[in-house]
């Protein structure tokens, strides 16, 4: 489910589902939770890499289970799910370095607010599909975005759940460079190492320094969506998305009541 390998003080977290398209389900969302603060902790990691096995880097939030979440009484969640990896993101200490393999959605795509590099292969493509699943944004991406990649560029990536390529990515700056798919690892890896020979204690405070003015502003924005999520969750427009999803056609919000 999550593959970890190291190699020169860099740490390599690969999401490993690749059936699901290495969808988060609440396992996943554990593991790498546990993942991540492991790394933070230990002294001989430098730099985190993120990517993903097979086609994806991660189809996001396992609708499958979500669907299974709000129907099934006697659903177990995990132990720190969504929230648990958000918080893990933000509180990360050490460099994170994604190498995008592949599509990415959801939070396979709002993931990239929280790294510090992201190095994308040319054939991969990402997509917010929040109004698709008729939601709001999630993990403070209605801030993080625009903070990276400016308004106008936001809200069409956060509005038209429509898809990015990785060129769009780069020129929007949610991706720092684009690799072919050959050499998106090896680059990538290049990169990490470089960081990971530069003292811990360095990179830490110099993350801190970058990271800090951000904080206040992404707990206010995750408040802000986790409101947002509540009210539409389970409401007649996300009713016939997951419909939609589950019966595998587009949906159709054409015939909601009045202001859905």
């Amino acid at each position: 489910m999550l593959q970890t390998h190291d190699t020169d003080r860099v740490r390599v977290l690969t999401l490993d589902r690749p059936d699901a398209l290495n969808a988060f389900n609440d396992a996943l969302y554990d593991a790498t939770t546990v993942a991540l603060r492991a790394a933070a902790d230990d002294p001989g990691v430098a730099v985190v890499v993120l990517t993903g096995t097979g086609r994806a880097f991660s189809a996001g939030t396992d609708l499958l289970e979500m669907a299974a979440r709000g129907s099934d009484p006697d659903f177990v969640p995990g132990e720190f799910g969504f929230p648990g990896m958000i918080d893990a993101l933000i509180d990360f200490p050490k460099p994170l370095v994604l190498a995008v393999n592949g599509i990415g959605l959801g939070i396979g795509a709002t993931i990239l607010g929280f790294a510090d590099l992201v190095l994308m292969s040319s054939t991969a493509r990402l997509k917010c599909p929040f109004t698709d699943l008729a939601v709001a944004p999630e993990a403070a991406s209605s801030y993080l975005f625009p903070l990276l990649a400016g308004r106008q560029a936001a809200t069409w990536a956060l509005l038209s759940s429509e898809w990015l390529s990785a060129e769009e990515c780069r020129e929007m700056g949610l991706v720092w460079k684009v690799c072919e798919p050959d050499a998106l690892m090896s680059t990538t890896m290049h990169h990490a190492r470089h960081l990971a020979r530069k003292p811990i204690s360095s990179l830490v405070e110099s993350k801190a320094a970058i990271t800090a003015p951000h904080r206040a502003e992404i707990a206010a924005a995750r408040a802000r969506e986790n409101a947002a999520f509540q009210k539409l969750m389970a409401g007649p427009a996300n009713a016939e998305a997951l419909r939609a999803f589950a019966e595998k056609r587009a949906p159709d919000f054409t015939n909601l009541p009045p202001g859905w």
